[in-house]
């Protein structure tokens, strides 16, 4: 009975070790690069597709299983196209309420330079969201499209900042800080802003409100001038139609249409639509995600009636409902 006591026992630990190393072979491995596949279509040319999904940022995943900022992927996708003289045409596939201002602004830079080298056609279409930070993006398309139930606009900045002295006060807790000067912590969440920090903030949100109103109207479908963007940008939000009729957007038609018409465009009757995706991931329609997902967060607000996840701090090109 002891023999199979202890036979037993052995075999359990065995099994238990050799799952443990699945387990830590499957979470643990490196970060593979992007591999091609078809989406759909034939002939030799191609038109990537490429997701803007969530969140905007340059923040990555990190953990047992790392995944790397959008900003990174976004840069590594458009380094993989630009080596490939098959690509005939980019879309930007866009669902996003935008992010950071940092984010949005590198890959802006980032789709820009490519565009001026590659020298394809390179269209965007909002399927869902393409608010902030993603219309922001967008302008550096050659077009911007937009489903009949998408929603863009809320072109602008906001600052998210908590504050919680009174909550420290009822823990008991209180908040000391050295500092070199009065401002360095300034906008902290452990006491009340100043009237001159304040302003002092806004006069960097006015900055950065500037540059996005700049970003739009160098934008190459752009037909608004600067007294009308400007009534336009305080923050608003646009259906379809309404951006459209605001010139906020050059078209109102689904993804299969703008996919045709940067075919035309590259001047290309027949193309492959194709996306990147890392290995594991899923991609079989012009519908299906891939990896520029990403959302980050610093806390969770309970209340109402569920739990909100509330993105990361800082100065935002970002819609938040």
């Amino acid at each position: 009975m002891r023999k199979i006591t202890r036979l037993l026992m052995g075999f359990l630990a065995v099994m238990a070790l050799s799952a443990c190393t699945v387990f830590d072979v499957a979470l643990l491995q490196p970060t593979r690069p992007f591999k091609e596949k078809v989406v759909e279509g034939e002939g030799h040319a191609k038109i990537l597709l490429l997701e803007i999904s969530g969140m905007i940022s340059e923040k990555g995943k990190s953990g047992l299983k790392e995944k790397p900022s959008m900003v990174a992927e976004f840069k590594e996708a458009l380094q993989k196209a630009e080596k490939d003289d098959a690509i005939a045409g980019v879309v930007l596939r866009i669902n996003s309420p935008g992010g950071t201002v940092s984010a949005s602004d590198i890959m802006h830079h980032e789709l820009l330079a490519f565009k001026a080298r590659k020298k394809v056609p390179i269209y965007a279409s909002i399927v869902g969201l393409g608010t902030s930070g993603a219309y922001y993006l967008a302008s550096a398309t050659d077009r911007i499209s937009a489903h009949p139930a998408s929603v863009t606009g809320s072109i602008g900045v906001i600052l998210m900042r908590f504050e919680v002295e009174g909550l420290m006060q009822k823990l008991g807790v209180k908040e000391i800080s050295v500092k070199s000067g009065a401002k360095k912590d300034m906008l902290s969440p452990f006491r009340p802003a100043t009237p001159e920090e304040e302003r002092l903030a806004q006069e960097v949100i006015n900055s950065l409100h500037l540059r996005f109103v700049e970003i739009v109207l160098g934008r190459p479908g752009n037909k608004l001038q600067r007294k009308e963007l400007e009534t336009l940008a305080d923050g608003r939000i646009y259906t379809a139609d309404q951006a459209l009729a605001a010139k906020l957007i050059d078209k109102i038609e689904y993804l299969d249409e703008t996919i045709k018409g940067v075919k035309q465009a590259a001047g290309v009757s027949e193309a492959k639509v194709v996306s990147y995706y890392r290995p594991g991931g899923y991609r079989s329609t012009i519908y299906s995600g891939d990896p520029f997902t990403d959302v980050n967060v610093s806390l969770v607000k309970v209340g109402g009636e569920g739990v909100e996840v509330m993105p990361e701090g800082g100065f935002m090109y970002l819609w938040r409902p």
